[in-house]
């Protein structure tokens, strides 16, 4: 059974460009989310309240977050490592929130510099702070198909972490494909069983597409009973952490699926093809949507 309706969660201007090499004008992220707003999705993630250190290219969080025209209806979480990048977003007005860790041991030790257990002690406080002040919190698992360092990732281990964010209070939880690895067999596993411990309306889908089994994952995925998927605009992204893992899922052709199988998203697709174009041009890249370049071309880039 399909649903009538999917909510797209765009990452594109925090997952996407968190992973871009150069520094990203802050003018230019805030024109992004401005556009996106236009494009009818209902939410937008925005950026992350992560120390300058470690992610140099979302420094200007609070001046990003001050600068866009925050729409009715629309929700623009960011993501928060800790209790300081919590009150970091909460002093900019955020309203709703992301935390993360990882199904791999290995990944979380590279990523992070903690194990599992520990990364999910250090937002514990943020789950609680959270939940007293009525913000909604969205937890990240990566690695649910596969690891760049352990290789595969047991489905228990999945099961595992996704179980303990949601009983420590995250109302969705993202299932993330780091390195794009999955098919549709392990992606389809993988979410039935998860779905055991934690209930299908809190569970979300997160695709790279690094060998182009994005769309299909997501697809049997939704035959399965989930009803929010993320994407990026123009493809944005990718894991630093990850040889040849490329960028998310475009949002562009995730978009265009949904509607063919007419499945509503309250997503004007025009629009957002011509953001996607107009952000491979900021990018000086060209776009991974196909049907991003199948309407448009590619972008002339300087």
């Amino acid at each position: 059974m399909l649903p009538n309706h999917v909510r797209i969660v765009e990452v594109g201007a925090r997952d996407g460009l968190q992973n871009e090499k150069a520094i990203i004008p802050t003018a230019t992220k805030i024109e992004l989310i401005d556009r996106l707003s236009a494009c009818g999705l209902e939410t937008i993630e925005a950026t992350s309240f992560v120390s300058p250190k470690w992610v140099p290219q979302l420094a200007d969080a609070e001046e990003v977050y001050a600068g866009i025209s925050r729409k009715p209806g629309v929700d623009y979480p960011a993501l928060v490592p800790n209790m300081r990048g919590y009150d970091r977003a909460r002093a900019a007005g955020v309203t709703s929130i992301a935390v993360f860790t990882a199904a791999s041991e290995a990944f979380n030790q590279k990523n992070i510099n903690a194990s599992i257990d520990e990364s999910i002690e250090r937002f514990r406080p943020v789950l609680e702070r959270a939940r007293s002040e009525g913000v909604r919190v969205r937890g990240y698992v990566s690695t649910v198909l596969g690891c760049p360092y352990q290789g595969d990732v047991p489905v228990s281990d999945v099961v595992r972490v996704s179980k303990r964010l949601y009983e420590l209070g995250c109302d969705e939880i993202s299932l993330g494909d780091t390195i794009g690895v999955g098919t549709p067999v392990k992606a389809r596993a993988m979410l039935h069983a998860v779905s055991h411990e934690v209930p299908m309306k809190a569970l979300a889908v997160h695709f790279h597409d690094t060998y182009d089994q994005a769309l299909a994952n997501i697809l049997v995925c939704l035959e399965e009973g989930v009803r929010v998927v993320d994407s990026s605009v123009s493809g944005t992204g990718g894991c630093p952490y990850a040889k040849g893992a490329t960028g998310n899922v475009a949002s562009e052709d995730v978009a265009y699926m949904l509607q063919g199988m007419g499945i509503e998203t309250g997503v004007d697709l025009d629009k957002l093809v011509e953001t996607g174009w107009w952000l491979a041009k900021q990018l000086g890249k060209p776009t991974s949507s196909r049907v991003t370049r199948a309407r448009m071309g590619e972008p002339e880039l300087s």
